[in-house]
């Protein structure tokens, strides 16, 4: 790719809104996923009596499992909100970029 080539896509308005728009949703996802893995974590190291606590008084699944679990299916989820996002409106940016160039 040629330096001309490169500085017009750095210059077009859509090309910096898609980077900030990017930039600032991945941002959020991923303190959203870093507070909830985190919160897990700590609560297993600073009070593991919490999340010790069976289900029920003849379970021997504890409260950790389901939360855990949780966690993991959260970082799924999250990753088809960005995936979903990604497929429309980044995708229609990146596109509305390509064809600005096809026409110069």
């Amino acid at each position: 790719m040629n330096k001309e080539l490169v500085e017009k896509i750095k210059n077009n308005p859509d090309y910096k809104a898609l980077v900030s728009r990017r930039s600032s949703f991945a941002i959020k996802l991923s303190v959203a996923m870093l507070v909830v893995y985190f919160t897990f974590i700590l609560t297993i190291a600073f009070n593991p009596s919490a999340l010790g606590t069976p289900l029920s008084a003849d379970s021997v699944t504890t409260i950790g499992i389901p939360i855990g679990i949780a966690v993991i299916i959260f970082a799924f989820v999250l990753t088809g909100i960005y995936t979903k996002r990604a497929n429309s409106e980044f995708d229609d940016l990146n596109n509305k970029i390509k064809d600005a160039l096809k026409e110069q």
